[in-house]
């Protein structure tokens, strides 16, 4: 039993996910920072306000609906993602594409697999014996 406990802790996929987790939360904390500190700032200095809360309030029977809580929200949820998109994934896919440039490796080029290869083999053999001629060339893709 003990033995099944630390072969599962021991895969590569849980210390992979561990270590992501504690990453994801420190990155988690530089990204709250941008956007509460400086992205936030800045758009509450155009709109003159710190945030939505305030917008579109309907009052019924008493109670306050917010609708501008849901749009601070969604804005909070944007600037988030566009944080992360260029701070972390286009930086990253333009170091990726510059790396591959290096090595020559072409992203557009088509890998074909060993068994496209022999499928595509046996498929002109059947071919050349139904129609009683040679056997075509083998054509590299």
């Amino acid at each position: 039993m003990l033995q099944g406990f630390k072969d599962f802790i021991m895969k590569g996929n849980v210390i992979d996910l561990a270590v992501a987790v504690v990453i994801g939360s420190a990155f988690g904390a530089v990204i709250t920072a941008l956007v509460d500190s400086v992205l936030m700032p800045f758009i509450s200095g155009l709109v003159k306000s710190p945030n939505f809360d305030s917008f579109a309030v309907v009052t019924l029977n008493g109670n306050d609906i917010r609708f501008g809580v849901l749009l601070t929200a969604l804005v909070n949820f944007l600037l988030i993602a566009a944080a992360v998109y260029f701070v972390i994934v286009m930086p990253m896919n333009k170091m990726i594409e510059m790396r591959n440039r290096k090595l020559g490796i072409d992203p557009d080029a088509v890998e074909i697999s060993d068994d496209v290869v022999l499928l595509t083999e046996i498929r002109d053999l059947l071919a050349a014996n139904r129609s009683g001629g040679a056997v075509p060339p083998r054509t590299e893709n």
